[in-house]
């Protein structure tokens, strides 16, 4: 028991880091931040804000995006406490592991790991999708073998179901040449990220500056038209309420 709870001195991890296999600081400011920028901006912000408008919440949407404006807010003072403590590789594994220990740090670790497969097997089936919708203007398409996961899930029966599909070539194919890039280096990934995040912010702001001109208070009424409480878990309300409180003709504004 005492061996899962061991934990690594600070001073062997600062040692490590001044040894030939460290890992070069070669990430600036710009960089760093773009990391984060383009994590914030997936594949659903134009897409999935609408739908969650429409059907969920209503113009009260806008306070979810407070409320996770002021977790990030305490996220990345914790992390900045913690890099500050443990000025080393690592993120939250490192952390753990000097603090509260192996068995802390295992889990912390199959977390980081399980996080980032399942955000990015999301992004890049969200990518396929934009990618097949693009090939649509053209008038061309992908064969169903190749346009969609073996499997599904289904909202309405909440079951996986059979797509009919082999695998999702596009999603394989940006993954794969996502994976070139990292390998070919922190420095080069960074800057494609940087290049990448910039085109995306620009797109927001573009949507903006021009979304700014349509934008009409009267849909902001009612704002909560499902209420102010509820917690629910793939669509399905676990607590709080579970309908609508207007009318369904009331909500079409919203679409």
């Amino acid at each position: 028991m005492n061996q899962l709870f061991a934990r690594k001195p600070l001073s062997v991890l600062l040692d490590e880091l001044n040894g030939e296999q460290r890992l070069r600081r070669v990430l600036g400011p710009v960089q760093l931040s773009s990391l984060g920028v383009g994590a914030i901006i997936g594949t659903g912000i134009f897409v999935l804000v609408g739908v969650a408008a429409h059907d969920r919440t209503g113009p009260a949407l806008m306070l979810s995006f407070v409320a996770a404006g002021v977790t990030c807010v305490f996220a990345a003072l914790c992390y900045a406490e913690f890099a500050s403590m443990v000025p080393v590789a690592g993120s939250a594994y490192t952390y753990a592991y000097v603090t509260l220990g192996e068995l802390a740090a295992w889990i912390i670790g199959w977390d980081l790991i399980l996080e980032y497969a399942v955000a990015s097997s999301t992004v890049a089936h969200g990518w396929s999708h934009y990618f097949q919708d693009f090939l649509a203007f053209f008038g061309t398409s992908l064969p169903l073998s190749l346009r969609n996961a073996p499997f599904d899930f289904d909202p309405n029966s909440g079951l996986l179901v059979a797509t009919g599909s082999w695998l999702d070539l596009p999603a394989v194919v940006i993954t794969a040449a996502i994976t070139v890039i990292l390998v070919k280096g922190i420095q080069e990934s960074a800057t494609f990220n940087t290049a990448i995040v910039i085109l995306k912010v620009a797109v927001v702001l573009f949507v903006i500056a021009v979304g700014a001109f349509y934008v009409d208070p009267d849909n902001w009424t009612p704002f909560a038209p499902f209420g102010f409480t509820g917690v629910s878990f793939f669509g399905t309300t676990l607590a709080g309420q579970t309908g609508p409180a207007v009318p369904n003709t009331e909500q079409e504004s919203y679409g």
